[in-house]
């Protein structure tokens, strides 16, 4: 991306920040090697690393880890890892004795029974259950962000 904007005419020295707070995937189940298969669609289901039926599933998501720590300069034209979205911090509510701000009972891409919709090809949301509203504590999340780490937590 960065090649591309400055390709564009965004200056050379532009920098990027990437928040790697959700994107460890799979703790000890991550595929370490790509798939061998010559059929395209299980050659990449076998590979991918990113566990979600699809990428518009945002809302508090199993299998979810912390990625690459926190760090400056981890590689040229990148100006830090971080962890941009706390760890363990809810996306949204799917607990519906638990209305967030909005008094919204439950968000239904945070409803890990929501059947899907136009937005996630009508996949399920591969949501943690009974979440708290967003940005309230939430300690599954947490557990499955530190079982899920990559690389893994000592």
């Amino acid at each position: 991306m960065r090649t591309r904007l400055v390709g564009e005419g965004f200056a050379t020295g532009i920098g990027m920040l990437i928040d790697t707070s959700r994107n460890g995937w799979g703790g000890p189940a991550r595929p370490s090697l790509a798939s061998t298969s010559t059929n395209r669609n299980v050659f990449v289901e076998q590979s991918r690393v990113d566990r979600r039926y699809r990428i518009m599933n945002w809302c508090n998501q199993a299998g979810a880890g912390l990625g690459e720590r926190p760090r400056s300069a981890p590689a040229a034209g990148i100006d830090a890892y971080e962890w941009m979205k706390p760890p363990g911090e809810s996306d949204g509510s799917s607990d519906p004795l638990r209305p967030d701000t909005d008094n919204r009972v439950v968000q239904p891409m945070c409803d890990p029974l929501y059947g899907g919709g136009i937005r996630n090809g009508y996949n399920p949301t591969g949501a943690l259950p009974l979440a708290p509203p967003a940005g309230e504590w939430f300690p599954a999340a947490f557990r499955g962000l530190l079982a899920n780490a990559y690389p893994p937590l000592p």
